[in-house]
């Protein structure tokens, strides 16, 4: 009875962990992957704004983001100067934690996977370094606790 209940409680936590949270709203721009709060109150950069309600929607620059895009997905064009926020592509984020750089990253439950892709640096609060299905990976939240 106690395996049971152990192997319940492993279960749990780990879809608990994974589980994607409804309130982020992704943004990309100049192939660079952020959220709408990141860009909210610096309307001074922006230079355009398109939202894309669907996955289904996204033009083919973006169908590579399409996993991300469970709440739709915003592109936001930058103003000449200001494309040189922070970023890091996942295999920088996960050797600066000490994980193998092809593991994936998990922002908000959703799941990154491509070592390649870039993510603005301030949208990784809370990061921890856990055990998914026996490899560590990294888990972040884009909101501050």
């Amino acid at each position: 009875m106690k395996k049971i209940l152990y192997s319940f409680l492993i279960f749990s936590s780990a879809s608990l962990l994974a589980q994607k949270n409804p309130a982020t709203r992704f943004a990309v721009a100049n192939d660079i992957v952020g959220t709408v709060d990141l860009f909210t109150g610096k309307e001074n950069i922006i230079q355009s704004k398109q939202v894309y309600k669907t996955a289904a929607s996204l033009p083919q620059n973006l169908k590579k983001f399409g996993y991300i895009a469970d709440n739709g997905l915003v592109e936001y064009k930058l103003k000449k100067g200001y494309e040189g926020q922070d970023r890091l592509s996942l295999a920088q984020i996960n050797e600066g934690h000490g994980v193998s750089k092809d593991s994936p990253v998990f922002v908000d439950g959703y799941e990154f996977s491509n070592p390649d892709t870039m993510i603005y640096a301030e949208i990784l609060n809370n990061v921890e370094v856990k055990d998914n299905n026996g490899k560590k990976s990294v888990f972040a939240t884009s909101k501050l606790k």
